[in-house]
């Protein structure tokens, strides 16, 4: 087993440390800052907007599902550049693979914004 902290204290301490990774990510990450901004302008639709309950999460989830995204593959292209600055084959695929979530990531988030918002 792998020695820690248990219980509320690794609770706190895990906390502590998503909360360091949220920093870095907003310091260090300009599309991370630029995907937090659009969440910041579009959550006024949310409460503004005649929908439902179920359409709201909906718009919701799917801007956070960006934004969580954009965090694997900010922490997918700190490891690979960690690794070395050489170029490699798989360290490029790792990266492009990442962009390539990151791009589906926001593909959905215009299908569901357009699906639930058009009719208004």
């Amino acid at each position: 087993m792998k020695p820690g902290k248990t219980g509320i204290a690794r609770i706190i301490d895990a906390t502590q440390y998503s909360m360091k990774g949220l920093r870095a990510a907003w310091c260090f990450e300009a599309a991370f800052r630029q995907e937090v901004l659009l969440l910041l302008v579009l959550l006024p639709v949310l409460v503004i907007a005649e929908l439902e309950l179920s359409e709201r999460l909906l718009l919701l989830m799917s801007l956070l599902g960006l934004l969580i995204t954009e965090l694997l593959n900010s922490a997918i292209e700190a490891v690979v550049d960690r690794i070395g600055a050489e170029f490699h084959e798989l360290s490029g695929r790792a990266k492009d693979i990442a962009s390539a979530a990151v791009f589906i990531a926001i593909c959905q988030f215009i299908v569901v914004w357009v699906a639930v918002l058009w009719p208004l």
